[in-house]
């Protein structure tokens, strides 16, 4: 079973999914500060300084000022402005992902297509060498036809 594990987890898809886990969760702090530091305090200038980090409904029925306060006083609470966090934390880090793709999408070379080393025999359409003379198929004299891709 050991071997058999040893040989699942040093596979190079294996290697390169723990690879793209621990790059993702550093990303996922950058993006968080993006959003928290940077996205929230600017949108709050445009909302009449509104903290999202503050907007929550408390269930218990009482008012606190703070997401704190509530929690330390042990109430439950509803916090949609750290849902709105979230929400826009996912859209960043989508629409990132979406730019990293498109660029690696322009940087790689596409496949250049290799020169055909078959053609169709025009009797019985069946693939044959591209040097062909007679098929090797119905033996059907190609005489005339070499190098032509029918």
């Amino acid at each position: 079973m050991w071997k058999e594990f040893k040989k699942f987890a040093l596979k190079g898809n294996m290697i390169d999914l723990a690879i793209g886990i621990i790059i993702g969760g550093a990303f996922n702090g950058i993006v968080n500060s993006l959003v928290n530091d940077i996205i929230m305090p600017v949108l709050s200038v445009f909302t009449k300084n509104i903290d999202f980090t503050n907007l929550f409904i408390t269930l218990d029925g009482n008012e606190y000022d703070t997401l704190q306060a509530a929690k330390d006083a042990g109430a439950a609470t509803l916090n949609y402005g750290q849902f709105i966090s979230n929400i826009l934390n996912f859209l960043i880090m989508a629409f990132v992902v979406f730019l990293i793709v498109k660029w690696i999408n322009k940087i790689r070379k596409p496949e250049t297509p290799s020169a055909p080393t078959t053609k169709k025999c025009p009797h019985c359409q069946s693939d044959i060498n591209l040097n062909a003379t007679k098929c090797p198929q119905c033996t059907a004299d190609l005489e005339g036809k070499k190098n032509a891709n029918v």
